[in-house]
């Protein structure tokens, strides 16, 4: 449990240091420009947002995670719901997916 509040803490951190967008469109500009280092995709989305993104990141070889729920992710960041997130910093998607991983 203590892995999800650091990813949801680094989440919020990532928001305030600009090195993340939100929502469906921002995030998939981001993958096409290939700002994206990571793409996060609320487990309650929809199924054809989780199949958008699992596309769309395979095909621009983004590293694409299912974590939280809607509203946790936009809590973590300040914002209402949020289905999809882009870290477009390396480092801090490091330290995400590090999390992701002890998670798993």
């Amino acid at each position: 449990m203590e892995n999800r509040s650091k990813i949801f803490s680094l989440l919020g951190l990532a928001m305030r240091g600009r090195n993340l967008v939100s929502g469906e469109f921002q995030t998939v500009e981001a993958v096409k420009q290939k700002k994206a280092c990571m793409v996060i995709v609320a487990e309650d989305a929809a199924d054809n947002t989780k199949k958008l993104f699992h596309e769309k990141c395979t095909f621009y070889q983004i590293p694409v995670w299912e974590f939280g729920k809607k509203e946790d992710l936009g809590r973590a960041i300040g914002k209402d719901l949020r289905s999809s997130l882009a870290v477009c910093d390396e480092g801090l998607a490091a330290a995400i997916q590090k999390q992701l991983g002890a998670e798993m």
